[in-house]
């Protein structure tokens, strides 16, 4: 009889270990709940872009020539070979940050273009390399301060598109040179309006020939604004460019004028700036020219990531 009398004892064990067995199930789960899942969200996907491309390398050497009209004027093949070629800027990790620029001398005035390719990687996993990028490039917008559009801006820059379509219709030229105003080399060419205006003077709003006889460009024209700039021209957003995109344009007291492009594609955000400082204190750089060219060689950089 004595052997039964353990008996519970053991069963009294038994049910402490079962108990224990439990609790440490529990407390193991990810937030103390029993049946909680330790799975975890599946990572953002990374961007289009692993790498960024070689930036005094991207613009051709065409491009470079109306660009920088002063290469030409160079006799000296060495510094001609040698403006060609651009400064790389200095940076830490090339494989997320490069640029490169060119500053040339002419007879009229003194060039500079600068191009900036950063391409943005988010560390977070919940958030995608796109979205991170599209954020770095909304707070370079807002930077920016670019006016509000007006609606005659509104109503020109569908004009323009329109006008762009029949171009393109008509001419029975491909879609991409319209767009991009360049060949297949790269190299920008000017719109039909520019042209226009580089061979009447008169015609540009912002021209040296619409100033009036204090130097005071665009005085005679309701629509420009203190820039100098007329308002079809103004800092604005542009649609028909990448993923998105703005253009800005400045105009000092010194009588140079900046005009920057920033465009995001994917995961990779590029910088345009083309300045232009006249000799002559009297004379204005030409506004629409200006934006013409900055804009096609944005588009011709744009349309080498997807090559």
């Amino acid at each position: 009889m004595q052997p039964k009398a353990y008996v519970p004892g053991v069963a009294v064990l038994l049910t402490a270990l079962l108990a224990g067995c439990t609790g440490s199930d529990e407390s193991n789960s990810p937030d103390g709940k029993p049946g909680a899942s330790s799975t975890t969200a599946p990572a953002a996907p990374p961007g289009r872009y692993r790498t960024l491309p070689e930036p005094c390398g991207v613009v051709s050497k065409g491009a470079l020539d109306a660009l920088l009209p002063g290469i030409k004027q160079l006799t000296d093949e060495e510094q001609r070979e040698t403006a060609y070629e651009g400064e790389a800027t200095q940076t830490f990790d090339t494989d997320r940050r490069v640029g490169c620029r060119w500053k040339v001398e002419s007879t009229a005035a003194t060039d500079h273009l600068f191009l900036d390719f950063e391409r943005v990687v988010s560390y977070d996993n919940a958030v995608s390399d796109d979205d991170k990028a599209a954020e770095v490039y909304a707070a370079k917008l807002e930077a920016a301060d670019l006016p509000e559009p007006s609606t005659a801006e509104s109503d020109g820059g569908d004009s323009k598109k329109d006008g762009k379509k029949a171009d393109g219709e008509d001419g029975g030229g491909s879609g991409n040179e319209d767009e991009t105003g360049a060949g297949a080399s790269g190299d920008p060419k000017p719109s039909e309006s520019a042209t226009e205006s580089a061979s009447d003077p008169s015609s540009s709003p912002d021209s040296p020939g619409s100033s009036d006889s204090s130097g005071s460009p665009d005085s005679a024209d309701p629509s420009a604004s203190a820039s100098g700039t007329p308002a079809a021209l103004q800092p604005r957003a542009l649609d028909d460019l990448s993923d998105e995109a703005f253009l800005n344009d400045e105009l000092s007291t010194a009588q140079q004028r900046t005009v920057t492009v920033v465009f995001r594609t994917s995961n990779v955000i590029v910088t345009v700036e083309y300045a232009e400082q006249p000799t002559s204190v009297t004379e204005v750089p030409d506004s629409k020219e200006m934006q013409d060219r900055a804009r096609n060689l944005a588009a011709r950089l744009a349309e080498s990531f997807n090559e």
